[in-house]
C-alpha cells in the first residue's frame, strides 16, 4: 500500500537555543518559579519532573552558589511552614522572565532573517527531514497524473531523472501535491533491486535509476550496496549476499537500481 507524508506544518524554527544566566538554566528557574505560585517544594518539585530529594539538591546548590540566599524554608507555626522564594530570589525570577523574553525575540528575529532567504530555507527543509528510511531523495514535482483510484505523480531530481509514485487520490488532494513543488521520496532499501544487465526491457518496474557502486557491506545473510546517483545522492539497496555474489559488485561498477512506482512514500516540503 503506497504511503504518503506530509511535511506542511506551521513554519519551523531553523535556530533555537537554552537561555542560561550563570550556570541556571531553565530548569531551575521553572523550579524557583513553580515554588513562588505553590509554596510548597514537594508541589514545585512534581510540576517541573524532578523527585523531592532532587528538587531539594538543586535548590541547595543554587543557594549555596548565590551570594544571597534564594530560598527559604520555614517549619512549624500556625500555617505549617512552607517555602517561599527570598527578596533576592524574586529579584533572580523577574530577571531571568525579561531575558527570556528577550531571548525568544531574539530567536525570532534570526528566524525571520533565514525565513527571508530561499535558498537557506530549502537546504535547511532538507536536513530536518527525520525517518527511519535508509533513502532520501529530493526533488521537484513535474507530472501529476489521475486516474479514477490512483494518481502518479513524477518528481525529477537533481540529477534530472525523474521517479514515478503512486499516492491514492486521497492523499494527491490532502497533500496538496502541485506541479512545481518540492518534495521528498521516501524508499525502503529492501524495495529496490539491483541489475546489470543492459536489457533493463526484461524488467517491470517503473523506475529505473542508474548509478555506480560505491560501497558493498555484507553480512552472514544480506548485502548492503550503496549507489551513487548522477546527481550525488547514494542510493541504499538491500539484497541478499548470494544476489550480490551472483552480480559479482565491485566499487565503480554501473547498475541499475529498479523499484515499483507504490514503493516511494512521497511527502512534500514545507512551503516557504
Amino acid at each position: 500500500m503506497t504511503g504518503s507524508s506530509n511535511y506542511n506544518n506551521t513554519p519551523t524554527a531553523w535556530v533555537d537555543g537554552e537561555l542560561r544566566l550563570a550556570g541556571l538554566d531553565s530548569r531551575i528557574i521553572g523550579l524557583l518559579r513553580e515554588i513562588d505560585q505553590s509554596g510548597s517544594i514537594n508541589q514545585a518539585a512534581k510540576q517541573v519532573g524532578l523527585s523531592y530529594k532532587g528538587a531539594w539538591q538543586i535548590i541547595e546548590r543554587a543557594n549555596n552558589g548565590a551570594p544571597k540566599i534564594l530560598v527559604t524554608t520555614a517549619t512549624g507555626g500556625s500555617k505549617g511552614g512552607g517555602t517561599c522564594l527570598t527578596e533576592a530570589g524574586r529579584s533572580l525570577l523577574t530577571l531571568f522572565t525579561r531575558l527570556e523574553q528577550q531571548h525568544q525575540q531574539f530567536l525570532e528575529q534570526l528566524n525571520r532573517g533565514l525565513a527571508d532567504d530561499p535558498d537557506t530555507v530549502l537546504l535547511l527543509q532538507h536536513l530536518v527531514v527525520k525517518t527511519s528510511a535508509r533513502n532520501q531523495l529530493f526533488g521537484s514535482i513535474v507530472e501529476i497524473q489521475a486516474g479514477a483510484v490512483n494518481a502518479e505523480v513524477s518528481v525529477k531530481l537533481k540529477g534530472g531523472e525523474q521517479v514515478i509514485a503512486t499516492v491514492t487520490l486521497a492523499s494527491l488532494s490532502g497533500l496538496g501535491l502541485q506541479v512545481g513543488a518540492d518534495a521528498v521520496l521516501l524508499i525502503n532499501s529492501a524495495d529496490i533491486t539491483l541489475t546489470t544487465d543492459s536489457d533493463l526491457n526484461r524488467f517491470s518496474a517503473r523506475n529505473r535509476l542508474s548509478g555506480s557502486v560505491i560501497r558493498v557491506q555484507q553480512d552472514e545473510v544480506n548485502a548492503e550496496v550503496i549507489a551513487l546517483l548522477p546527481g550525488g545522492e547514494t542510493l541504499v539497496s538491500m539484497i541478499t549476499q548470494q544476489s550480490a555474489q551472483s552480480l559479482a559488485l565491485m566499487p565503480g561498477m554501473q547498475v541499475s537500481a529498479m523499484f515499483k512506482s507504490n514503493a516511494p512514500v512521497l511527502g512534500v516540503m514545507p512551503s516557504l
